[in-house]
Parts: structure tokens; C-alpha cells; sequence
């Protein structure tokens, strides 16, 4: 067996609408995902137990030990496949910690994805695992175009053509921003059902602005850049991204970012 490689696509909400709560406590939302072309990097070899090891500039944000998504990705994709290996896991931490990109989720859905392949086994546990871990990590297994209900987990595909292979850049002001926060701040009303992502919005804007006044500069820095054509926070912040109508105009706002900021220009898949 050799090593196994998967990128982890840093996640966009294309429009985040709150409409309620749910009986378990959790907010009842809907949601169209997107996934960039770039992200996170993990890679795996066989080993008899599992470990991981992080590295990557915002390695040292992560938390240590049993608490890392991908460990415990790791630990209930073996107990619910039974697979009898382990894997020696490494992972390349590009995109910043809370931050509205889903880093983690995409981090465990990544690891779900490695080990499948790593341990070949059926991609259904992988599928059976991924709600357990995190309401977006269903969605960053698929790494697809996806509406999202319930919770954010009760997924529903969705074609968007226009969109694969569009240059997009994210811009992070390096606040960090808790989401349980942010959506203790969300004003509980209901603005509505979404309908096509270009005329939604985000629900959780106003909330994180409140805790982080930089997403404002992030947000008017963005719209004034040549081609961006759609302007938005994704998810509870403080993530924010612009589409353009070419890499070009898109390279050429990625000058235009703070230096103590963080960018990434990308494309999405």
C-alpha cells in the first residue's frame, strides 16, 4: 500500500439564510455551498496505529491531541468500518482557523476520503460518519455544488455550471471568529427563503460585523475591485470572497489586500 493524498477545498456559502431553530437546538438554515479549487493538504501512509502530525502556517491555531477533527474523523471511520490498519496522517494547514471556510470540516471530510481509499473500504461509512462530526462536513465530503437544508446537513445537489472553474478570491482580516458566537448574535428574524443564490444573502453578516467591524473593510475593499461581479461573507465569517471575470482582475485585487491579511486566489471546482 502507498501514500494517499487529498486536498480539503476551503467552502463557500454563496448565500446563508437563517430561518429559525430546530428542535435539537440548532439553527435551521438554508444554504448553497461551493467549493474552491484549493485549500487545506493531507496525505496518509499505512501504519499500525493512528497519528497526526500538522504543519502549514496556521498549524500552531489547531488544537492538540484527541481534539483534532481529523483524528477523531479518523478514530470513528475505523470503528464504524472496522478496518484493522491505521494511518500515519499528515496535515498541511493553509486556511485559517474560524474563519467562515469550513477549514475543519473540510478537514475531516478530506480524511474521510483519504482513509477510504487508504483502507479500501466501502465509501459508505464514510457517508454514515460524516453527520456525527459537524453539520458542514457532509457538504465538504461531496466538495460539490450543493444546497443545503436542516442544519446545513440535509443536502440537495445542484447544477451551476456558470460557476465551475470561476476565478474567485478569498480575503481573511486574520480576526478569528467563534460561530457559536455569531449565531448567538443573529437577530432571530426570519428574512426569508432562499431562492437563487444571486439574489440571497447572508443572514449571519450583520451578527459577525458586530464582533468583527474589519469584515465591513474586507466587504468594501472587495466591491470595489475591477470585475468583481458578487461580493459576500461565507458563513459566520470573517471569510470574505469575490467572484471576477477573469484570473487577471482577480490577481490584480489580490495586490490590492492588506499585506498582514490573508488571501487566497483560486478558482472554484
Amino acid at each position: 500500500m502507498t501514500a494517499a493524498r487529498e486536498i480539503a477545498p476551503a467552502k463557500l456559502n454563496l448565500a446563508l439564510h437563517v430561518r429559525g431553530k430546530l428542535p435539537d437546538g440548532r439553527h435551521s438554515i438554508e444554504t448553497i455551498f461551493a467549493f474552491c479549487a484549493d485549500g487545506d493538504r493531507l496525505s496518509a501512509e499505512p501504519a499500525n496505529e493512528l497519528s497526526l502530525q500538522v504543519h502549514g502556517p496556521f498549524a500552531v491555531e489547531l488544537p492538540d491531541g484527541e481534539d483534532n477533527l481529523v483524528l477523531r474523523a479518523a478514530r470513528a471511520l475505523k470503528e464504524a468500518s472496522g478496518a484493522a490498519d491505521g494511518a500515519a496522517i499528515r496535515l498541511d494547514k493553509r486556511l485559517p482557523v474560524a474563519s467562515g471556510i469550513g477549514g475543519g470540516s473540510a478537514d475531516a471530510a478530506a480524511a474521510l476520503r483519504l482513509l477510504t481509499s487508504l483502507w479500501s473500504i466501502d465509501p459508505s461509512h464514510a457517508s454514515a460518519v460524516a453527520p456525527k462530526l459537524g453539520s458542514d462536513v457532509p457538504a465538504c465530503l461531496l466538495s460539490l455544488p450543493v444546497r443545503g437544508g436542516g442544519a446545513g446537513d440535509e443536502l440537495t445537489p445542484v447544477d451551476l455550471p456558470e460557476l465551475s472553474g470561476k476565478p474567485v478570491l478569498l480575503v481573511h482580516p486574520r480576526v478569528p471568529l467563534s460561530t457559536a458566537e455569531v449565531f448567538a448574535r443573529w437577530d432571530g428574524v426570519d428574512r426569508g427563503a432562499l431562492e437563487e443564490w444571486q439574489h440571497g444573502r447572508n443572514d449571519l453578516q450583520g451578527a459577525a460585523l458586530g464582533l468583527a467591524p474589519q469584515i465591513g473593510t474586507a466587504l468594501a475593499l472587495l466591491g470595489t475591485q475591477r470585475g468583481a461581479s458578487f461580493v459576500r461573507m461565507s458563513g459566520s465569517g470573517a471569510t470574505c470572497f469575490a467572484l471576477f471575470g477573469s484570473e487577471e482582475e482577480r490577481d490584480q485585487a489580490a495586490e490590492a489586500v492588506p499585506r498582514e491579511w490573508w488571501r487566497m486566489a483560486t478558482t472554484l471546482r
